[in-house]
C-alpha cells in the first residue's frame, strides 16, 4: 500500500504543472512572461526585460492555462467565438467578437491578443485568452515568431 501512494503521488506530481517564477526563467532567446497573479506580460530578448504590459486574463469559470508553451500561429485579424459561461454578459450562452487583431496563439484555442472591447487590463476579463491593450498587442505581434516561447504562471 505504501508503494501505491507513494507511486501515486509520484504519477500526480507530473501531472500537476510546477509552479514558475520570472527569477527562475534565464534565457537570452526571445520569450514572453505572464503573470496571472499581477496581470502583467512580460517580453524578454537578451536576459532583459524589452516590453511590458498589463494584461486580462481568464475568469474564474474560464481561466488561463498555466504552464511552458510556444507560439504555434500567427493570424493577423480574426473574428473569435466560443461558448460562454457567463449568462449575464452573453444570454444566449455564446460570444462572437469581430476583428480581433493581433492573435498569436500559444495552446490549443488560447491566444495572446489585441482587445478593443474592454479597457479593464490588470483584472480578469477573458474566456481564457491573454487580452492585451492594442499597442501592445501590435507591438508583440511584430517582435514574436512563431515558436517564441510562453511561460504563463
Amino acid at each position: 500500500m505504501k508503494r501505491f501512494l507513494i507511486f501515486l503521488f509520484f504519477l500526480i506530481s507530473l501531472l500537476v504543472p510546477s509552479s514558475i517564477l520570472a527569477t527562475d526563467i534565464n534565457t537570452t532567446d526571445k520569450l514572453i512572461t505572464v503573470d496571472i497573479s499581477k496581470q502583467m506580460l512580460y517580453a524578454w530578448e537578451g536576459g532583459k526585460i524589452q516590453y511590458q504590459t498589463k494584461v486580462s486574463t481568464g475568469m474564474r469559470l474560464t481561466p488561463t492555462v498555466k504552464g511552458s508553451f510556444r507560439i504555434w500561429s500567427k493570424i493577423p485579424l480574426q473574428d473569435m467565438r466560443g461558448p460562454s459561461l457567463y449568462k449575464n454578459l452573453y444570454p444566449k450562452g455564446k460570444y462572437l467578437i469581430k476583428n480581433v487583431p493581433n492573435i498569436m496563439y500559444f495552446y490549443q484555442g488560447y491566444a495572446i491578443h489585441g482587445t478593443y472591447w474592454h479597457h479593464n487590463f490588470g483584472r480578469v476579463a477573458s474566456h481564457g485568452c491573454v487580452n492585451v491593450p492594442l499597442d501592445a498587442a501590435s507591438w508583440l505581434f511584430n517582435w514574436a515568431n512563431t515558436g517564441t516561447r510562453v511561460e504563463v504562471f
